[in-house]
């Protein structure tokens, strides 16, 4: 019988034991229906969940929604929205109790003496070409002088078909300004023309991203088997899609026979009643979802699959590692 044990060597079991001790356990939450920014393709906006639900603007409500997440066992609480920072008081709600991330577009910065040590995901949609194309304006100007040099941020580099030869251009800028980089590729949820993808692409773009890994180390927090699976939509030669994703909401779960999934994962709107059924769209065609989060969640939850061989193994633990750095769970 093969085990951890005997298909790692001193040095990989040691990390492995470092990340088995973890027990992570994550939900969403959409702080806000709001935004400063309106981007083409943001699965928040393109498939209407900002109308699903009326904010909760009692704050003290906030309150107390938080600390029945925590009776129910969440230890990571992911913000996004809308735009989470136009709403402090709502982050401070959840960054008081629980270890928090939040997913901000940068354009306004998190006042550090408020929140400290408090993990920030900057998202970036590429080079600026392409982010006015996208998203009306050049966001890496405003984020990189907002947040340069900060150890609690980095750069969460959406890649288009349209970046294919330019993502070194773009991470040696992260990398000037002294943060961290996490790749992952569009979802085209508005069928914007030119950012979908062709087999062919994929197959380019997974080279590109192997290659700033090995260009970039200390830059860049991912792994190639991360690369892979996100290009590929393959796993040990299952394919990624509704019956296999591990990150539906649990509330919404019919699925027969159930698959390895995120434990009690839920993601709530803003009015901390109704759910959404996944982490992404709640119209998007889950056999074309290339979500980053989505895709490392389906690796994490699968360990038993990667005990198998010596590098499955490996290939499990470095993503686990990858997921693990971005919140904050272990040191970069």
């Amino acid at each position: 019988m093969k085990t951890v044990s005997s298909l790692l060597d001193p040095q990989w079991y040691e990390r492995y034991k470092k990340i088995s001790r973890l027990n992570i356990r994550s939900s969403i939450y959409d702080v806000t229906d709001r935004c400063n920014l309106r981007c083409k393709g943001c699965f928040f906006f393109s498939s209407g969940e900002h109308e699903r639900a009326a904010e909760e603007k009692d704050i003290d409500k906030w309150h107390d929604f938080v600390e029945k997440e925590m009776d129910r066992g969440v230890n990571l609480a992911i913000l996004i929205g809308g735009e989470p920072t136009l709403c402090m008081d709502r982050i401070e709600a959840f960054y008081k109790r629980l270890p928090t991330f939040c997913a901000t577009n940068g354009l306004i910065k998190v006042p550090r003496d408020r929140f400290p040590d408090m993990m920030v995901g900057l998202s970036l949609w590429g080079d600026a070409e392409d982010e006015i194309a996208l998203r009306g304006q050049d966001t890496f100007k405003i984020t990189s002088a907002n947040y340069g040099g900060d150890p609690h941020a980095y750069y969460l580099y959406t890649i288009t078909p349209k970046q294919l030869g330019k993502t070194g251009k773009i991470i040696q800028k992260v990398q000037d300004i002294g943060l961290k980089v996490h790749m992952q590729l569009l979802s085209n949820d508005e069928d914007v023309n030119g950012f979908s993808w062709k087999p062919e692409e994929l197959l380019d773009i997974r080279q590109e991203m192997d290659a700033m890994l090995d260009a970039y180390p200390n830059t860049v927090v991912s792994s190639k088997y991360y690369h892979e699976v996100i290009t590929t939509g393959k796993m040990l030669g299952r394919t990624f899609g509704w019956s296999e994703c591990p990150s539906v909401t649990i509330l919404r779960d019919n699925r027969d026979p159930q698959p390895k999934r995120l434990t009690n994962f839920i993601r709530y709107a803003s009015d901390l009643k109704t759910v959404h059924r996944c982490c992404t769209s709640e119209t998007r065609d889950c056999s074309t979802c290339k979500d980053g989060a989505a895709h490392m969640s389906w690796v994490m939850v699968n360990k038993r699959a990667h005990i198998k061989t010596t590098k499955d193994l490996q290939n499990w633990i470095e993503v686990y590692e990858m997921f693990a750095k971005l919140y904050q769970f272990i040191p970069w």
